[in-house]
């Protein structure tokens, strides 16, 4: 048997979170004296006691840990656990990347002058074309990949070749921002005629006057571009009159990296 003290060395927690732990019944002594009040341990537990800190270091709860404790010495069970904060740790991960993209932009930018912060709006008709459309409900805006895989694979009997220009965009049909739920449509533009596959139509689209900036880098500058754009509006009398979309020009497709990517931000316009 040993002392809380030793057990405490032994297992390296503290006395304060052993007490802790028992409050929670997570790891509870194995004799308590009747006159001392003093708590004894068995060697045994320190294998209990290490389960413990290994999960906590993996960013277990408590009470998670109380029941994967319930249950450790079945492998597919504990599996199952890890599995689950395994994917959401990944998501933290990935989050966190996407923070600091956001704080190393913002850096960069403070260390331009202004001008390097402006994006160059133009004014331009996007020609009539032919193209191949997937449109679908997304469950968020990085789910986008699944229309374009749809396409590719629909497509790949017809032996469709797309335009050397392809404009290949995803078009953002709801009317205000939404964060789920999203309606896109995906278009390039193809050579030849196809016919229409479960998921593909084949259409021609008419020309249209767009407002467009292209700007390189990832796509956590939107809000910026969106500003630029919505500024030259004002300033030379146009109003949105379409659906806005993304022309990708360099897209994840094509390079790994954000920094790489090359995109132009189109907003349909006529005068007011």
């Amino acid at each position: 048997m040993l002392k809380i003290g030793d057990f405490s060395k032994l297992s390296r927690i503290s006395i304060r979170m052993l007490r802790y732990y028992d409050e929670r019944g997570l790891l509870m002594p194995n004799t308590i004296d009747d006159f001392t009040g003093y708590r004894y341990y068995t060697e045994d537990q320190l294998q209990i006691a290490s389960r413990i800190v290994a999960l906590k270091d993996m960013g277990f709860a408590l009470s998670v840990i109380a029941e994967i404790l319930k249950s450790y010495d079945n492998p597919q069970s504990l599996a199952k656990f890890l599995a689950v904060k395994q994917a959401e740790v990944q998501a933290e991960v990935e989050e966190t990347s996407r923070r600091l993209r956001l704080l190393e932009t913002a850096i960069k930018r403070l260390r331009k002058d202004d001008t390097a912060m402006n994006y160059n709006v133009n004014l331009k008709t996007l020609p009539q074309r032919y193209v191949a459309s997937v449109r679908k409900v997304l469950p968020a805006y990085d789910q986008e990949s699944l229309l374009w895989n749809i396409m590719m694979t629909e497509t790949a009997p017809l032996k469709m070749q797309f335009a050397e220009n392809s404009y290949s965009m995803a078009i953002f049909h709801d009317e205000g921002h939404k964060e789920r739920d999203l309606d896109v449509e995906i278009q390039g533009s193809v050579k030849g005629n196809y016919e229409n596959t479960e998921n593909v139509v084949f259409k021609t689209v008419p020309a249209i006057e767009i407002a467009s900036a292209t700007y390189n880098g990832s796509y956590d500058q939107i809000t910026a571009v969106n500003q630029a754009v919505a500024n030259w509006m004002r300033d030379n009398g146009y109003q949105i009159n379409g659906a806005m979309f993304c022309i990708y020009h360099v897209s994840p497709a094509q390079a790994q990296n954000p920094d790489e990517f090359v995109t132009e931000v189109c907003y349909p316009v006529k005068k007011k």
